[in-house]
Order: structure tokens, then sequence, then C-alpha cells
């Protein structure tokens, strides 16, 4: 007889953030790339690029908030990567506990621990000049983008913590998550780039997702972005979920 999954998961999640709070350097470690680019592209590169009525730091902060995502997620990866090389989810299964609770574990401790970092890049955004008379709905909407994008590539770092074969490719997956945002319309407009680069930058997830979040801060209409930000976050997220419980099924049965 299994005990309630809620109960299950929540011990599990608490395990997996007092890792994090006796390892803290983890959250500086993921703020830190983020803000080293942002600072290196609004104070060397920022004049030199033609944002319109935006200063450069408003233009660019929410590639950068998803960049920072991207670097989080790559500590799920590990995580869970280590806890099956230690052993941990065979004794989980000899425990009358679901098996859906061992990842759902790490993946809300993903979300708290990325909330934590992305308040401590926007936060040094406000110190570099950000600006955004954005009204409390419209930071809560901003939000909810920000934590439906970290559940969805959380579900893709689960499916790579559960199929590397070494912690650094464990890891590793999330390099071309970091990089996708430099091709998109995050750092620069989207029609400076050459014909197949500008589409290939209006066709992936994160232009919609960054045009709606700048939208939002600046206070103007988010237009059809939304739509194409709710329709690839969903749709990453549920193709992510089931293949990571594939994944799950056949780690656990191999």
């Amino acid at each position: 007889m299994t005990t309630p999954p809620l109960g299950d998961t929540a011990v599990l999640t608490g395990r997996s953030l007092r890792h994090i709070l006796r390892s803290p350097d983890t959250i500086i470690t993921t703020a830190v790339t983020p803000v080293a680019i942002m600072a290196l592209f609004v104070f060397v590169f920022g004049g030199a690029i033609d944002t319109g009525s935006y200063t450069y730091i408003d233009y660019m902060l929410p590639g950068i908030l998803l960049i920072t995502i991207a670097s989080g997620i790559a500590y799920t990866a590990y995580r869970l990567f280590m806890d099956l090389q230690g052993g941990i989810f065979e004794r989980f299964q000899s425990m009358p506990i679901a098996r859906s609770t061992t990842q759902w574990g790490h993946v809300l401790t993903s979300l708290v621990a990325n909330t934590v970092s992305l308040a401590l890049v926007v936060g040094v955004a406000f110190i570099f000049g950000f600006r955004s008379g954005a009204s409390a709905l419209e930071w809560l909407a901003v939000a909810g983008i920000l934590l439906l994008f970290t559940l969805a590539l959380t579900w893709l770092a689960v499916i790579a913590g559960l199929s590397a074969k070494t912690v650094d490719g464990a890891s590793a997956f999330s390099y071309p998550l970091i990089f996708l945002p430099f091709i998109s319309s995050a750092f620069v407009p989207t029609d400076s780039m050459p014909a197949a680069v500008a589409w290939f930058a209006e066709n992936q997830p994160v232009t919609p997702i960054v045009d709606t979040i700048r939208s939002l801060f600046a206070q103007q209409p988010v237009g059809t972005d939304i739509w194409g930000t709710l329709a690839w976050c969903v749709g990453i997220l549920v193709v992510a979920y089931f293949l990571a419980l594939a994944a799950y099924r056949r780690r656990i049965a191999g």
C-alpha cells in the first residue's frame, strides 16, 4: 500500500531543497553567468545596438532571464543523475511511495531554485538601470510565463538526468538551450539578421517568449506572441513529461 503522493512529493522536495541550502553556491553559480552576459552586453555592446525606443537593458533582460533558467536546470539533471548513481532510486522502489514522486521532488526543487536565481538576476538588472512601469498583474503574468518555461525545461532536464551515462553528460544538454536565446530577438531585432537566420529566430520558442515578456514589462500589447509563448511552453512540457516517464521506466527496468 502506497502513501499519499502529495505527502511523498513534499518530503522528497524538502530533501532536495535541504541539499541546495547546504550548498547555496549552486544558485549563485546559476546567476553568475547570466549576470556576466548582461554586464558584457549592456556596458560593452549595448551602445552599438539599435533597439528603437527601448534602453538596451530593458530590451535584453527577458533573454537573460531565459538564459538563467537554462543554466539552472542543468543542476536538476545533475542531482537526478547523482541520485541514480547513489542507488537512492532503488531504495525508494522498496518503499511504499508513488514512483512519480521521485521525479516531482526534483522538479519542484528546480522551480524554487530557479525562482531565487531569477530574483537575483532581476535585482542586478535594476542596479544596471532596468526600469519597468508594469503593473502588479503584468509582473504576475511575467512570473507565470517564466515558471511555465522553467517547468517545461525542467522535464527536459529529467530526461537528461535519467538517460545520461556520465555526470558531464547529465548537465551538458543545457548548453544548446543557453545558446538558443542568442539566435532570437533576445539581444538584437530579428530584422537585422540575414534572411535564413531571421527565419530560424522567428520560428523557434525563445522569440515569442522574449517578445511577450518585453511587451509586458513595457506595458505594451502582447498581440499574438502570447499564444506562441503558451503553445511552445505547453507543447514542450507535455512532450517532455511523457518522454521523462518513459525514460524513468526504461532506467528502472534496466
